[in-house]
């Protein structure tokens, strides 16, 4: 099925289409609404009054605001996603740009921390928006599993991955288990589980265990199920972060630092970190650029704010993560996009040569 606004392009005649992109790309360069007049002037080849005809046109299509009719008309969060869908040229970086990044990019890259933070540093400076990025996800592969025998109660849990890392965890076992149970615990886990990621591991236990009930001993399948639900605490536990920069870039912004009230709105946003990760992770579900476009999410919808997102990925070529710019709807999209694109490949590059996994 084709998206709404897919089908609202498809019924725009060539006139309409003409206007709607001039008013388009004129409020995306001067972030002001748009009047039939500044068109007819930049050559459209229409006079003012057949502009006026076909903006109302647009405006009961909901692709252009009617609250700035007197000054001219802006384009609608509805009507700046047509935009960037179907008619949006994306510009190519320039190599002096790229050569930024890439020094940047490579004074950071002994640490990841310090590679996370200057990727957010570099998106923010160029684009002139806030830059953000969240920390990956811990994704490292299992490498043994064991249970040990603490006291006549207790059992600890151990689980060392791939990255050297170890984690443990304690069960309670009120009624005690004996060595063999520990042993068949142990053998169960390691045979199913060596080689996969903490979350492939979580979902192959619960398959594992209903496959081998009239195998495991009662007592080893009790273990291995409050083993497992240990480890789904370890992987909830983890708690992911949001570097932000350049939240003062938004001030610069003449829209916004006209409304107060809406920078208020748009710093209260940039403290809501988990929501925004949430946004940025759904950047991760494949390889393109993701955009977010004011009331299409509702974190935005009071500040008409606008993210766009990138993936990266580690050493395995798993999308581990997201960088991202969040400015007003009237960003540059056009140069923005391949900024933040570049940015997120380079971070790829990066984690790849040193054969970071996460």
């Amino acid at each position: 099925m084709l998206r709404p606004h897919i089908t609202q392009l498809t019924e725009l005649d060539i006139r309409a289409r003409e206007i709607f992109r001039g008013i388009v790309e004129t409020y995306l360069a001067t972030g002001e609404p748009v009047g039939s007049r500044t068109l007819s002037l930049q050559g459209i080849g229409l006079s003012p009054a057949t502009i006026r005809n076909t903006m109302s046109d647009l405006a009961n299509m909901g692709l252009l605001d009617a609250a700035h009719i007197s000054a001219g008309r802006a384009p609608t969060h509805q009507g700046i996603r047509l935009f960037v869908d179907g008619l949006l040229e994306v510009s190519e970086i320039d190599e002096a740009q790229k050569s930024e990044i890439d020094a940047r990019m490579e004074s950071a890259s002994g640490d990841i921390s310090n590679a996370l933070s200057e990727a957010s540093n570099i998106v923010s400076t160029i684009a002139g928006a806030a830059g953000l990025v969240t920390t990956p996800n811990r994704e490292a592969a299992i490498r043994q599993v064991e249970f040990v025998a603490i006291g006549h109660e207790k059992v600890l849990v151990i689980l060392v991955f791939d990255d050297g890392q170890v984690e443990n965890r304690f069960i309670d076992t009120p009624n005690g288990i004996s060595a063999s149970q520990l042993q068949e615990s142990s053998n169960f886990m390691n045979f199913h589980l060596r080689g996969r990621t903490l979350s492939e591991a979580l979902n192959e236990t619960i398959t594992q265990l209903k496959l081998a009930e009239r195998e495991l001993d009662e007592v080893a399948q009790r273990l291995i199920q409050d083993g497992f639900a240990q480890w789904a605490g370890v992987q909830n536990n983890e708690k992911r972060k949001l570097i932000v920069r350049g939240r003062a870039n938004l001030l610069n912004n003449p829209d916004l630092h006209l409304d107060l009230e809406r920078v208020r709105i748009l710093f209260d946003e940039l403290e809501k970190k988990q929501d925004l990760i949430q946004m940025l992770d759904a950047a991760k579900d494949g390889s393109a650029i993701k955009l977010f476009i004011g009331a299409e999410s509702p974190l935005f919808a009071l500040s008409g704010s606008a993210l766009i997102a990138a993936p990266y990925m580690d050493s395995r070529n798993r999308v581990v993560g997201a960088l991202g710019v969040i400015g007003p709807t009237h960003i540059n999209y056009a140069r923005v996009i391949p900024i933040v694109d570049y940015t997120a490949q380079m971070l790829t590059k990066m984690l790849s040569n040193r054969g970071f996994i996460t």
